[in-house]
């Protein structure tokens, strides 16, 4: 029974739909439409499309059907839905289900754009939003009210790596009926319990580690069937966010590679961020490290740091310098790649905070975000040693 299976075999083989050719590798249906034989046939499938029928790609296409369902096989989730990017994925997912009056609490430490829709976005359309310490329960516990819709948060926060507690957020949410929705890109699907923890809605931007190759722009929102093709697929097929085809293959085909390279990843992390806090020369921020403030709680829910750590340099010209310097590491504002990655997030991803936002976030001038890839890791560790000076 492929539901027995273990997440290394699902992310092979799990969802596909062979043609009458019966190819090995995934087709591609690169089609913006689909036939009837009747007049009538049209007519009922626009009525209610059959399990395996389509009608256009914006609303559902086979390749995009087979991503969805691995993906979601992976999760442990009913139904997913694939966007056109993370961003499309974490819009959707808040936009299909809010509406003028609604309340939602969200962590405040998110990415840029996740920032961006929950404070400019949402609230130009009346919804209210409570912004609290992700990692504080009492803060969520003093936020979410009775009419709270909806609680948003990522399990592991972008740049400055606050994990949250799922479990007890989750905890809290459901004793007032409000949705839990995770952005779980961090975690990525491989370390991923976010389900069992309470989860309702798990958001990932496929873009990072699910592609792993610096490919596509992809996203998927997973949750249960009645919340994924009742809520989510009316919304994002009549509001242009699905993915096309193309980018759905290339995300089968990064599927079946991403618990190796994500495993290598996070273990190359763990090597390079153990072997530069010894060094004493800079600080180190990484949930995979005994002094990180929640390294009990990562440990727990994902049973390793993942594959993104921080350093510290102390200014924004120490920072640029070192930037500078690297001959292995890349700069580039993506992550979860198979070539490592080095992001200034204060005047890139988060540029657009002033600076006292970007002080109580924790992203100083000094900050610097590395996505940990598939070279080799001494190589890795001897570039930013050497860039450190």
């Amino acid at each position: 029974m492929m539901s027995d299976w273990n997440k290394r075999t699902k992310a092979v083989h799990h969802g596909i739909r062979r043609s009458q050719y019966g190819e090995v590798s995934e087709a591609i249906f690169m089609t913006q439409g689909f036939v009837y034989d009747s007049a009538e046939a049209a007519e009922a499938r626009f009525i209610k499309a059959g399990a395996d029928e389509f009608i256009y790609a914006r609303y559902g296409n086979p390749t995009v059907a087979m991503f969805e369902d691995r993906i979601a096989a992976l999760e442990g989730t009913e139904d997913g839905f694939a966007t056109a990017s993370g961003m499309a994925a974490v819009h959707g997912a808040l936009a299909a289900m809010l509406k003028a009056g609604d309340h939602v609490v969200s962590a405040r430490a998110l990415f840029g754009s996740c920032l961006y829709i929950l404070q400019e976005v949402l609230t130009r359309f009346g919804v209210q939003v409570t912004f609290v310490d992700g990692t504080d329960l009492a803060a969520w516990q003093a936020a979410i009210r009775p009419d709270t819709k909806v609680v948003f948060f990522e399990s592991i926060s972008n740049p400055t790596l606050e994990v949250v507690d799922i479990k007890a957020v989750a905890d809290l949410a459901h004793a007032h009926g409000a949705t839990v929705i995770v952005d779980n890109v961090f975690s990525t699907p491989v370390f991923s319990d976010a389900v069992a923890l309470g989860a309702d809605v798990i958001i990932y931007s496929a873009t990072k580690h699910i592609d792993g190759q610096g490919r596509a722009l992809g996203g998927v929102i997973l949750g249960t069937r009645d919340f994924i093709r009742g809520t989510v697929e009316p919304f994002m097929k009549h509001t242009g966010g699905s993915m096309s085809p193309f980018t759905a293959w290339l995300m089968l085909k990064g599927l079946e590679t991403m618990e190796l390279r994500v495993r290598a990843q996070a273990a190359s992390a763990q090597h390079i961020a153990q072997a530069l806090a010894a060094d004493g020369t800079l600080r180190v921020i990484y949930p995979g490290l005994a002094d990180h403030p929640q390294h009990a709680l990562t440990m727990a829910q994902m049973g390793a740091g993942g594959t993104v750590m921080a350093i510290d340099v102390g200014s924004k010209d120490a920072a640029f310098a070192l930037l500078n310097r690297l001959e292995i590491f890349t700069i580039s504002n993506n992550l979860g790649d198979a070539k490592s990655i080095v992001t200034h997030p204060a005047t890139t991803t988060h540029q657009r905070l002033d600076a006292a936002t970007k002080l109580e976030l924790g992203i100083t001038p000094g900050l610097i975000r590395c996505s940990i890839g598939l070279e080799d890791p001494d190589d890795l560790l001897a570039d930013l040693r050497a860039a450190i000076g």
